[in-house]
C-alpha cells in the first residue's frame, strides 16, 4: 500500500489538498482511505460529509475515518489501571472511572499513529492519505515512536528480563519491590507497536508531501521542513504551491509569488495549485484543485502534474571508509543546513545531531563506538562528521 504523510504550515491549505489528493486516488480506481485527527473535523468540512471515529464512506472506494481520542485515552487508563491494581492498592490511590476521564496532551498524536499503524497493516485499501498536523507538530509525530522507543530501552532494558527469576531475591535483598513481570511485558508490548509505526514511516512505498503558499512565509517554512525531513531520513516527494494567484491578481502579489516558485522549482518537484477564488469545499471544488497523483506506478491515476516514484526514504547516514588516512566517514544529508546552526556532541555510544532546532540521537555502529571523533563539515548540503580508529580499542598489528 502507498502511504501519503501530507503536512505544512498552518493555513497552509494542506487538509484540502489531502482531501483532493484523496479523492483522485479513489476516482483514478484505488481503494484509498482518508485519515484525520484534528477534533474540529476539518476534513468533514472540505468533503462536504461528516467524519468521525468509525470510518465513512465518502463515495465509492473513498473512506474518510477520523479516530477518536478520548475513547483510546480511556480504553488505555482502564487497562493500566487493572494490570497494576496490586501496587495501586498498596498506594491507597483511588481508581479513575472512565468517563471522567479527559485525553491528556498528546493523547490525539498516539491515537494517530496507532490508526496510520492499523490503517497501513491492513489490506482492505490500496492508498493511505494522511492529514497531518502542522508542520512542527507532525515532525515531532514522525519522530515520537524513535524517541520512546529510546526511553523504553533505557528504562526498561530487555536484557534486565532475564533476571526475572531472582527479582523476589533480589527485593528482599534490596528491601524495595522490584519491577513487576507485567510491566516489562507492558514495555515489550509498546515497543513492538511503536516499532510497527517506524516501520510503516521507513517503508519506500511511504512519502510525505508538503504543502505551503508561496511566499517569502512559506519558503522559511518549506526550508525548515525540508531540513527537518533529512535529520529524519525522509524528503518530500512533491512540493505543492497552493493558492497561486491568477496572472489578473494584484501585480505584487504575483511577483511575489512568481518569485518564491522559480526558487522552489530549482529544489523540488514543484506541482502548482491554483487558487479557486474561495475556500474549496465538496467534491467539484477538491477536483478542479488538480492535485497531483497520488501514486506514480508507469502512468499517472490523474490528469494532475506528473510525479515522480523515487523512494522518500534517505540512507542516514552512509559510512565510508577513506583509505587515504584510515578513517571512517559518515556523510549525513542535511539540505538547507547552516553551518552555524549545527551542533554535534558524542555521548556514549549516541551522537546527538542538532540543525536549527531540531535534533535527533543517533545511536552509533559498532564500528564507531570504537572510534573518536576527528572532525566535522558541512559541505554541499551533507555534513561529514570523521571518525578516527581509537587504539586502545581496535585490535593491532603484528
Amino acid at each position: 500500500m502507498r502511504t501519503l504523510l501530507i503536512t505544512g504550515p498552518g493555513g497552509s491549505g494542506r487538509t484540502t489538498v489531502a482531501a483532493a489528493t484523496a479523492l483522485a486516488a479513489a476516482r483514478a480506481g484505488r481503494r484509498t482511505l482518508l485519515l484525520g485527527a484534528d477534533r474540529a473535523d476539518t476534513l468533514g468540512a472540505v468533503l462536504g460529509v461528516a467524519t468521525g471515529p468509525e470510518p465513512v464512506r465518502v463515495e465509492e472506494r473513498l473512506t474518510a475515518w477520523r479516530p477518536d481520542a478520548a475513547a483510546g485515552f480511556r480504553d488505555d487508563l482502564a487497562a493500566f489501571q487493572e494490570r497494576a491494581t496490586t501496587a495501586l492498592d498498596l498506594l491507597g490511590a483511588s481508581r479513575l472511572d472512565p468517563e471522567e476521564v479527559t485525553p491528556l496532551p498528546g493523547a490525539d498524536e498516539l491515537t494517530l499513529l496507532r490508526a496510520l499503524r492499523d490503517a497501513a497493516l491492513s489490506e482492505q485499501h490500496d492508498v493511505l492519505v494522511v492529514d497531518l498536523p502542522a508542520t512542527p507538530h507532525a515532525l515531532a509525530l514522525l519522530s515520537l515512536p524513535e524517541e520512546l522507543r529510546r526511553y523504553l530501552r533505557r528504562l526498561l532494558p530487555s536484557e534486565r528480563q532475564a533476571a526475572r527469576a531472582l527479582r523476589p531475591v533480589l527485593g528482599r535483598l534490596a528491601g524495595v519491590p522490584m519491577p513487576a513481570e507485567w510491566l516489562y511485558e507492558t514495555a515489550a508490548r509498546w515497543d513492538l507497536e511503536l516499532a510497527a509505526v517506524e516501520a510503516v514511516v521507513a517503508d519506500p512505498r511511504t512519502t510525505v508531501r508538503l504543502v505551503a503558499e508561496p511566499g517569502p512565509a512559506g519558503a522559511d517554512a518549506v526550508r525548515d521542513a525540508t531540513l527537518a525531513l533529512a535529520l529524519r531520513g525522509l524528503r518530500p516527494d512533491v512540493l505543492v504551491a497552493n493558492r497561486t494567484a491568477p496572472e489578473d491578481w494584484p501585480a505584487g502579489l504575483v511577483a511575489q509569488q512568481r518569485k518564491t516558485l522559480e526558487e522552489w522549482r530549482d529544489t523540488h518537484d514543484l506541482a502548482v495549485v491554483a487558487h479557486l477564488g474561495h475556500d474549496p469545499r465538496g467534491a467539484d471544488d477538491l477536483t478542479a484543485l488538480g492535485v497531483p497523483p497520488a501514486v506514480k506506478d508507469g502512468s499517472a491515476l490523474t490528469d494532475g502534474p506528473a510525479v515522480n516514484d523515487r523512494p522518500a526514504t534517505i540512507e542516514w547516514p552512509v559510512t565510508d571508509h577513506l583509505a587515504a588516512d584510515g578513517v571512517l566517514v559518515w556523510h549525513l544529508p542535511l539540505p538547507g543546513a547552516i553551518r552555524d546552526d549545527l551542533d554535534l556532541v558524542r555521548r556514549g555510544d549516541e551522537l546527538v545531531v542538532t540543525a536549527g532546532p531540531f535534533r535527533r540521537i543517533v545511536p552509533l555502529p559498532s564500528a564507531l563506538r570504537r572510534c573518536t571523533v576527528a572532525g566535522a563539515a558541512l559541505r554541499d548540503g551533507e555534513l561529514r562528521i570523521r571518525f578516527a580508529p581509537d587504539p586502545r580499542l581496535w585490535p593491532q598489528d603484528r
